[in-house]
């Protein structure tokens, strides 16, 4: 995965949580309860990123969350209609989501977690499908893994060395 490291001071980031999870630990003494949160962080404006936090209560495990998705922040390509440059598949563990450009006046087709990503990663008409295992965590993975991997125009155009008319 490209991570590009991203300076957070002048981003605006909105965060949405995506599952929270109770997890439960048996003891000598009885049960210990603590809480996973998957949070999402994005500025609607090409910057994306998701993290895990893990606490005894749940506040505390979504602050953590939040700080470790800032962390974790990548940059994305996003076309002049909202869209992505091109098709490409993100894989995370047995997760694997789909990522498809749309026209103009399509909006964000996708499931619950992708759609999280997308919504605050800023893209406007882009479609996906989740294929395999639907884990919230793996597919919001797999929905960023195949968001880190897209390449612009220019980018390709000069890993080949031609220019981006002949390639387009």
């Amino acid at each position: 995965m490209k991570r590009t490291i991203v300076d957070t001071s002048q981003l605006e980031l909105e965060d949405k949580v995506v599952s929270i999870k109770r997890v439960t630990k048996v003891v000598k003494g009885g049960r210990n309860f603590r809480f996973t949160a998957l949070v999402v962080v994005g500025d609607k404006n090409g910057h994306v990123g998701a993290g895990l936090g893990k606490a005894t209560e749940i506040p505390e495990a979504i602050r953590k969350g939040k700080e470790d998705a800032v962390k974790k922040l990548i940059s994305l390509p996003i076309d002049e209609n909202g869209s992505v440059p091109h098709d490409f598949i993100g894989k995370f563990g047995s997760s694997t989501v789909l990522l498809k450009r749309a026209p103009e006046g399509t909006g964000i087709i996708a499931g619950g977690p992708a759609r999280n990503v997308l919504e605050l990663a800023g893209f406007k008409n882009i479609r996906t499908k989740s294929l395999g295992s639907n884990n919230k965590q793996n597919v919001v993975l797999a929905t960023i893994e195949g968001l880190s991997q897209l390449k612009t125009p220019e980018e390709v155009a000069r890993l080949r060395g031609i220019p981006v008319e002949r390639l387009l």
